[in-house]
């Protein structure tokens, strides 16, 4: 898959997004991660212009979409779950939760959740795989 590719898996992805979905986004650095969070986020909020900021310092973002919240982690700068609470993730779970690094949640990780996993095998193409654990 191509950048356009992965784009467009997003945008098919957001359309299904409903209140209480979480999608987990595994992949090595530079797999494609933001770029997929991206794509799926100004979907979800129909604008395709949408500035979508890396929350790699900010942790989380959030975001309107339609008949959600949509709150974006990156959990890359944590060590583990305790430091999640802090974000607000109790409270985002009532919306959709969009995780970066979901390894770092631990037992926290929903189990009905999207997994998205992202891999690199060949420059500028990447595999994607999306399970439906819900």
């Amino acid at each position: 898959m191509d950048q356009a590719e992965v784009e467009a898996a997003a945008v098919r992805l957001a359309a299904g997004l409903r209140a209480g979905d979480a999608v987990l986004l595994e992949g090595e650095l530079g797999a494609g991660k933001t770029t997929f969070a991206r794509a799926l986020i100004r979907a979800a909020c129909n604008d395709p212009s949408l500035e979508v900021p890396s929350p790699t310092y900010t942790l989380v973002q959030s975001y309107d979409a339609a008949g959600y919240t949509l709150h974006h982690f990156d959990l890359w700068r944590l060590s583990g779950p305790d430091g999640v609470f802090d974000l607000g993730w109790d409270d985002a779970r009532a919306g959709v939760v969009l995780v970066e690094w979901p390894d770092r949640l631990g037992e926290l990780a929903p189990s009905s959740a999207f997994r998205v996993v992202l891999a690199v095998f060949a420059e500028d193409q990447r595999t994607l795989i999306i399970n439906d654990e819900r």
